[in-house]
């Protein structure tokens, strides 16, 4: 009897043990299915997903500002920067995802080369880091399902948008991955973060007169390598935000693209501000050699109201960049309305809320930078 009442105290205290034990979270296994940025339907299980790949201009960057890093198995080679044999072309400037992240991307083996170059996904590289699931910015969808049945794993395609982090498929994008990945709090965060920051820019400058807007002239967008002091748009979202007068509007040009040398010319007096991405500089500085009368037309260029932000496009759009220029151009073009506002600390508060770290210094510090946010001599730095 003394046997039976020890066992069985025994077995009490086990099973109350087991019942005091908080259970691990598990990921919800229940499939869903979700309709990808190009309108693909695609069954996934949310959160359950540990080996991720991103393939694509820009896929890897929107993963590292929702997913978990350490939750990928491979890399395209342009963001692996200790490979010999890779796309440089971007190295001189300021990708925040792979300043933030190089220690994790430069272990991890190749699923194919990335770069602008690269038209397609190279799927037995992608194979070969055996991925659960892969998330691209080829926006084919035929190709992408393909690519799926291929893989045998969802192939999930994102979107930025012409738009880039204002426009709607950033949000929807984000938005997908916190879905995917179990991280809907990580993601709401973001986007609240976006859209208040998009607001205070608007509220500081809605109420300006437009006869007291100054006309601004925003050059050197547009496709890596071949931008210019030509390339410009007439729908640029950031001047809306920031309700700046654009001095190529009523030309005609939608979305980006080039002005004519005469046209550039004949506008100069209209330009009482200037304001050149960095992407453009490598570009500029050979033309202006060439021809130091290009820019004599220019108001701003003889008042010295010639200003640099930084490259938002490098292996498509730098989100976190193009927020922070779109402040850098509000307090340039209306100083008084925000002088509260250091650039430096902006930009730092900026890349934390998108990639958990502050980054000012480390994007400042990259030769295609030129030191940051600034007024420049073009006497001296233009030569």
């Amino acid at each position: 009897m003394k046997r039976i009442i020890s066992v069985l105290l025994i077995l009490c205290m086990m099973f109350v043990i087991v019942s005091c034990t908080k259970p691990e979270k598990t990921p919800d296994t229940k499939e869903l299915l979700v309709d990808d940025m190009v309108g693909r339907e695609i069954k996934i299980i949310p959160g359950s997903y540990e080996r991720v790949v991103c393939i694509g201009a820009g896929a890897l960057r929107l993963y590292s500002y929702v997913g978990d890093v350490s939750l990928l198995c491979g890399v395209e080679d342009i963001d692996n920067t200790t490979l010999t044999e890779r796309p440089k072309m971007f190295d001189s400037v300021a990708r925040p995802y792979v300043l933030a992240f190089s220690e994790t991307f430069n272990k991890l083996p190749s699923c194919g080369v990335g770069g602008p170059n690269a038209q397609s996904a190279e799927a037995e590289k992608i194979l070969s880091c055996t991925p659960d699931i892969v998330i691209s910015e080829y926006e084919d969808a035929d190709k992408a399902n393909a690519l799926q049945n291929q893989l045998g794993v969802p192939v999930i395609t994102m979107k930025i948008g012409s738009n880039g982090v204002f426009s709607e498929e950033f949000q929807q994008s984000i938005y997908l991955l916190g879905k995917i990945f179990d991280r809907e709090d990580q993601a709401e965060a973001l986007v609240n973060f976006v859209e208040k920051q998009t607001t205070e820019i608007q509220n500081r400058t809605k109420d300006i007169k437009d006869s007291e807007k100054p006309s601004v002239y925003i050059c050197g967008l547009g496709n890596w390598g071949t931008t210019n002091h030509l390339m410009t748009s007439e729908t640029f979202k950031p001047f809306n935000v920031a309700n700046i007068k654009n001095a190529v509007s009523g030309l005609g040009i939608k979305g980006i693209g080039a002005i004519e040398k005469e046209k550039f010319v004949s506008l100069g007096e209209k330009m009482d501000v200037i304001i050149i991405d960095a992407a453009a500089v490598k570009n500029i500085k050979p033309l202006y050699a060439e021809d130091k009368t290009m820019f004599d037309t220019c108001k701003a260029w003889k008042n010295g109201e010639v200003y640099i932000e930084m490259a938002y496009n490098a292996y498509y759009t730098n989100c976190e960049i193009a927020l922070a220029n779109a402040w850098f151009m509000a307090k340039t073009v209306y100083p008084e309305k925000f002088a509260d506002i250091d650039m430096t600390a902006k930009l730092n508060e900026i890349t934390k809320a998108f990639l958990g770290k502050e980054m000012a210094s480390e994007i400042f510090g990259l030769p295609g930078s030129f030191g940051g946010y600034k007024k420049i001599d073009t006497a001296t730095f233009f030569g």
